[in-house]
């Protein structure tokens, strides 16, 4: 939490097993109003049944979450208006367009029909406004999905893997679209698998792995943690093996027909020494990434 900002999650050992499985398995974390929390975990981390409890669709074993400052179970009808979900699966009215559906979502908190068009605007979907929801592109329904959890204003939002299944371009423009949310002042609680935009979009995360979480930070902060060595690619041909083994702050140097990979803890005397000698063009560096950290906590076997 930064700042003095209240608190707009305070989840407390949260607990729930299914049988033998421990789906959540003491999990705590508090996000702070405006704040953009992800929560991050390959499959079967916990991620969305931890989500499910926070947001009062699921009861604890045991533990507690507050919302707002509010109870959210058993199903507590005062913090309804104030939370906007979008699950991973979402249902639409059959035979309703765009503006329809929001029409219809915004009417069942006593919204007037003029805030559909407006949040049509806010996600990108004006054009589309008479177009029936099942003949909208699937990036086109994640982002209705998006405006039907937010029809009603609400000041906290919970997000399962919005970007889900979404090609390049519609994750990338619906990145446009949490950062207006979240500079609308919304809190905003996430899920998602792509690390890349969890270190772009949030200002803290969570990394889960069964049920329980393993780190906790600042992506910038995890990242820095994990100290790992920084990569600087070179163009084969650009420099000679033994003359890069001979560079202050050279760690390792490997070559292979297309590139040369010096790795190195101190970058800064390695990319002074080969500015000197001219070998900058085609020049890359690598330096970690929360993926590296994700992988470095979770492991690197696959997950079904």
């Amino acid at each position: 939490m930064t700042g003095a900002r209240m608190p707009a999650v305070v989840a407390a050992d949260l607990r729930k097993s299914y049988g033998e499985l421990k789906a959540v398995d003491g999990v705590s974390f508090t996000v702070a109003e405006g704040e953009f929390f992800g929560i991050l975990g390959p499959n079967g981390a916990g991620k969305t049944t931890t989500l499910e409890i926070v947001e009062g669709l699921r009861k604890p074993d045991d533990g507690s979450v507050t919302l707002l400052g509010e109870s959210p179970w058993p199903r507590n009808p005062a913090l309804l208006p104030r939370i906007g979900v979008q699950l991973q699966a979402s249902s639409f009215f059959e035979k309703l367009t765009a503006r329809e559906q929001l029409r219809t979502f915004g009417s069942l908190y006593g919204v007037g029909p003029a805030k559909a068009d407006e949040m049509l605007e806010l996600v990108g979907l004006t054009d589309k406004a008479d177009v029936q929801e099942n003949k909208l592109s699937g990036g086109q329904r994640q982002r209705l999905s998006i405006a039907c959890a937010l029809v009603h204003d609400p000041d906290l939002v919970f997000l399962d893997e919005p970007t889900a299944a979404l090609d390049p371009q519609a994750r990338r423009n619906l990145w446009d679209v949490l950062r207006e949310i979240q500079a609308r002042g919304k809190t905003i609680v996430y899920t998602t698998h792509y690390l890349d935009e969890a270190e772009i979009l949030c200002d803290r995360v969570a990394i889960m792995d069964k049920g329980r979480i393993l780190a906790m930070d600042a992506p910038a902060t995890l990242v820095r943690g994990l100290d790992a060595p920084t990569r600087v690619i070179l163009q084969s041909g650009a420099l000679d093996v033994v003359d890069a083994e001979g560079i202050e702050g050279v760690d390792e140097v490997q070559q292979d027909e297309v590139s040369l990979t010096i790795t190195t803890r101190r970058p800064a005397p390695v990319l002074s020494d080969l500015a000197d000698r001219g070998a900058l063009d085609g020049l890359q560096v690598r330096t970690a990434t929360l993926e590296d950290v994700f992988l470095n906590l979770t492991g690197r076997e696959y997950r079904a």
